[in-house]
């Protein structure tokens, strides 16, 4: 089970980057306008978690995140370009710092709820 709010937590992660740069933008097309921007980082994140194993330690910083983080930009900019989408230098960047602070930050504060948890207990 904790396998699968990870990767929910991901994936939301994913479509909240997409859904505030849409909306920044100014772009329409609704929620077929969504699914063509969110579908490259979404294979990357699935790509990442398949990767790293995430099902071994899902909510471990280090190689999870970080592996789950760069393979949702790097295959995600990959596919954009295939795709004859932008991904200009700029976009990288605020992809990379966006979705690095939502999907390490995530793991970072559940490990830190459950070091406090342990330390209170015992």
């Amino acid at each position: 089970m904790r396998t699968a709010w990870a990767c929910l937590a991901d994936l939301c992660c994913v479509l909240i980057f997409v859904v505030i740069g849409r909306a920044n933008h100014h772009a329409g097309g609704g929620l077929a306008g969504l699914a063509d921007t969110a579908w490259p980082f979404l294979t990357g994140a699935v790509a990442g978690m398949l990767a790293t194993r995430s099902w071994r330690r899902p909510v471990a910083v280090l190689p999870t995140g970080v592996g789950i983080w760069l393979c949702t930009v790097a295959i995600g900019m990959l596919l954009r370009v295939m795709s004859g989408q932008g991904t200009a230098v700029a976009f990288i960047l605020v992809a990379l710092a966006f979705l690095g602070l939502f999907q390490l930050g995530w793991r970072v504060a559940v490990s830190r709820t459950a070091w406090l948890r342990a330390r209170i207990a015992g």
